[in-house]
């Protein structure tokens, strides 16, 4: 039986990484999406994420070591983003097949639409609203179509790869007044997308699984996911 896998996060990099960390343990790229906020300009126009200019140059040597491998298949998707403006979400950058239901929306309902995208692939209509809020609020989401003896594997990598605890960060944002998905309000704007990052934290070390930033919702992710 196949299973929709989703893992919110609270920046791009994060969702990158888990969809790298995805594809390196043999999921296949092409059941793999990700819809990232570009509110604080995390990508280029042209849809490249500038956080990976960041990261140093790799030799020769490693360059063709990973040419047809792990690094190939990420590179692959992330060659194959798409720049959206969407209502009611603000930019957005798109990959994988959540862009085909997306697309099939109108673009005048698109920000109802990644939540229809979601639920058509298997996720309740309350937590797609979750996941289309934590895009509104400058994150991201990681979705993933999977045989269901995976998905635990799936899960396990979208945690280990810093996949907040969506339970405990709604909770936070009901806390502060926050009543629900409500497609009549606005994105959010980048002071508001840049605060929110730093009272939650980013993501966790996937190495470690240490956060990288002060994270007051620490360890706690048993949530994280959700499988459908």
């Amino acid at each position: 039986m196949v299973k929709t896998i989703v893992g919110s996060f609270s920046d791009s990099r994060g969702a990158h990484q888990a969809a790298e960390a995805l594809i390196a343990d043999g999921f296949m790229r092409q059941d793999i999406s990700v819809v990232a906020s570009n509110i604080l300009g995390d990508y280029t126009p042209d849809g490249r994420p500038l956080f990976f200019e960041e990261e140093p140059k790799k030799t020769e040597t490693e360059t063709g070591a990973v040419a047809g491998g792990v690094l190939g298949g990420a590179a692959g998707l992330t060659a194959s983003l798409v720049g959206l403006a969407i209502p009611g979400l603000g930019p957005v950058v798109a990959v994988g097949p959540l862009i085909a239901l997306l697309s099939g929306v109108g673009a005048g309902a698109v920000a109802g639409g990644l939540i229809g995208a979601l639920t058509r692939s298997g996720v309740p209509d309350e937590h797609a609203g979750y996941y289309a809020e934590t895009v509104r609020r400058g994150g991201a989401i990681v979705t993933l179509r999977a045989d269901g003896s995976r998905a635990e594997r799936a899960e396990e990598i979208l945690r280990d790869s810093g996949a907040i605890d969506l339970e405990q960060r709604v909770l936070r944002w009901k806390d502060a007044g926050w009543q629900g998905w409500d497609s009549s309000m606005k994105p959010y704007t980048a002071e508001e997308a840049e605060h929110e990052r730093r009272l939650y934290g980013a993501h966790a070390d996937p190495l470690t699984g240490l956060p990288t930033t002060a994270d007051p919702e620490g360890d706690a992710r048993r949530e994280s996911t959700i499988r459908r």
